[in-house]
């Protein structure tokens, strides 16, 4: 491609919407541009690297054993009231009526269509398994895009579905995708780990999700110092051993004080000189309709997700300011587990055995000191329900929890028959008896993966791709098209490496030389061509864009030099 004609507009200052590096480099080297908040189109450069990642994957999930297909961007919500996720799956479900008033969705997922199609064409034991995948446009109504393409309102993803027989069949497709993910992010340049994680609004057991370690990560992984445990900080598990934490403290009756306007954690520790482990905190949900008050030690958080799982729930959220004055008859930011009649009460292990305890009192500037659970308030049980914490034990007994980063770029469901049961999507075994499909989702981020890519392989001057996804193999640049020396041997050049199969990017432009490498690390293509003042000795300049290093190469021993690298 000469770069004269290519539609790649570069930028000389970071935009001041893009707030990280993948964001900021996408924009100036020309590889997309905003429409509209969380939603881009991909000029030519960005639109080669997402053929080259999809080309990957569709190698990789060929490999395993999947088929290609395509599935309707537009849903008719009929397919979303019988799975039941119509009125549970929340704002980010774009929804719109046609002409005839007929409500339909733009698919943020395709569980709801593939399980409708599968059902009404697959009827024996026989036809099982299948997998079957797509690239696809998705689309979710962010409250906030940002990151560019990390969180957007349109974007590219890979989906694939397994339909199965039994659990056998599909603990052997799973990880078959399990490992084809892996292929495909190493091939993609990616340092990646594979995480336990929570199913959300998917739905299903034995999760796992992709996660390229990077300091933009919207994920907290946590994973283990001397092990290979790693899990999402939503699913990781706490190990508690019961007594192990608690601080001593006499036993003293229930006294009431002032505090008045200490409602948080760091105020009670300096109003009242108290060690947060001394203290409990009472947050309210609503969970699935219903009210639930959930404890946890005062330096911990309560883990929204592990309530929804404890309670095999489809939604958990904070119960508002209003309500709790109203359905609780407390007051924000003096809720308390004494005196709460008639309402759920769950608490974390942490809490378990704690004396001489700090806890709000349901009266505005007031809290309760030396607070014991079962002497002044009843609570249901104790489970786990705090996020880990760096230093906690690892749950597979080895090491200590610590923290890293990370963006999702891909997860893997077993979804079981979460959507076969509420679709009616059956088959007949071999003994003739009717059963529920078993079904597998497998997903991946194709647009997130170009961000997650460049956040790993960048410099001050530009992106550095991975040979494997790059948008060109060569980056072919005239310093003075002027010169006929110059002229001669770039176009020379040029035709010969094209012949000889390489994809390259032909700078020809009547440009200031300054320019062109600017641009050319901007854009980070593996390997720069120099075409320059030996030109006429049939020498080049030939640059690694990832090492830096510069060879001057006769155009003689040229393929002999790039074949050498690969």
């Amino acid at each position: 491609m000469r770069q004269q004609h290519s539609f790649s507009p570069t930028l000389r200052e970071v935009p001041n919407d893009a707030e990280v590096v993948s964001h900021q480099l996408m924009l100036r080297a020309g590889l997309l541009r905003q429409v509209a908040s969380g939603v881009y189109s991909y000029l030519p450069l960005g639109q080669k690297v997402l053929r080259k990642v999809q080309e990957i994957i569709r190698e990789e999930m060929n490999r395993a054993g999947a088929e290609e297909l395509l599935l309707p961007a537009i849903h008719p919500s009929e397919l979303w009231q019988e799975s039941g996720r119509w009125d549970v799956y929340g704002p980010e479900l774009m929804r719109l009526k046609d002409r005839h008033e007929r409500d339909f969705a733009l698919g943020p997922t395709h569980e709801e269509v593939i399980t409708s199609l599968v059902r009404d064409e697959v009827k024996s034991y026989k036809r099982f398994p299948l997998c079957v995948y797509q690239i696809q446009t998705k689309f979710r109504d962010e409250r906030r895009p940002r990151f560019g393409v990390l969180r957007s309102r349109e974007f590219i993803m890979k989906d694939a579905y397994s339909l199965h027989a039994d659990e056998a069949s599909l603990n052997e497709v799973y990880q078959k995708m399990y490992q084809a993910y892996a292929r495909i992010f190493t091939r993609c340049g990616l340092n990646f780990r594979a995480v336990e994680a929570d199913s959300g609004a998917i739905g299903g057991t034995d999760t796992h999700e992709f996660m390229v370690l990077s300091e933009v990560g919207e994920d907290t992984i946590a994973y283990s110092d001397t092990s290979d445990y790693a899990a999402n900080i939503e699913k990781a598990e706490v190990v508690f051993t019961e007594y192990e934490q608690l601080l001593p403290a006499e036993e003293k009756p229930l006294e009431l004080v002032d505090t008045p306007g200490v409602k948080t954690i760091d105020q009670l520790t300096t109003s009242l000189k108290v060690d947060p482990k001394q203290m409990i905190k009472t947050v309210a949900f609503e969970v699935d309709g219903e009210l639930v008050v959930v404890l946890v030690r005062g330096d911990y958080e309560v883990n929204d997700t592990k309530v929804k799982a404890l309670l095999k729930a489809e939604t958990a959220e904070l119960l508002p300011e209003e309500r709790i004055v109203k359905e609780l008859g407390s007051v924000p930011g003096f809720l308390g587990p004494h005196g709460l009649d008639n309402v759920k009460i769950l608490a974390d292990h942490s809490v378990k055995g704690m004396k001489g305890a700090v806890i709000g009192a349901n009266e505005k500037d007031k809290h309760y000191l030396h607070a014991q659970p079962e002497r002044d308030f009843t609570v249901e049980d104790y489970y786990d329900l705090r996020n880990v914490v760096e230093g906690d034990p690892s749950p597979d007994g080895e090491g200590r929890i610590k923290f890293a980063e990370g963006i999702e770029v891909g997860h893997v469901f077993k979804v079981g028959t979460k959507y076969s049961e509420a679709m009616n999507a059956t088959f007949l075994d071999e003994n003739g008896k009717e059963k529920p499909m078993i079904m597998g989702c497998y997903g991946i981020g194709v647009t997130r993966l170009l961000a997650a890519i460049i956040e790993q392989h960048h410099d001050q001057d530009g992106i550095i791709w991975p040979e494997t996804v790059a948008p060109f193999d060569i980056h072919l640049i005239t310093v003075n098209p002027k010169k006929e020396e110059q002229r001669e041997l770039g176009e020379k050049l040029y035709q010969q490496l094209q012949e000889q199969g390489y994809d390259v990017l032909f700078d020809d432009r009547q440009e200031r030389p300054g320019v062109k490498f600017k641009d050319a690390d901007l854009m980070g293509i593996p390997l720069r061509i120099t075409v320059g003042k030996q030109a006429q000795e049939g020498i080049v300049e030939c640059k690694s864009r990832k090492t830096g290093d510069i060879e001057e190469i006769s155009i003689n021993n040229i393929n002999q030099f790039i074949n050498q690298r690969r």
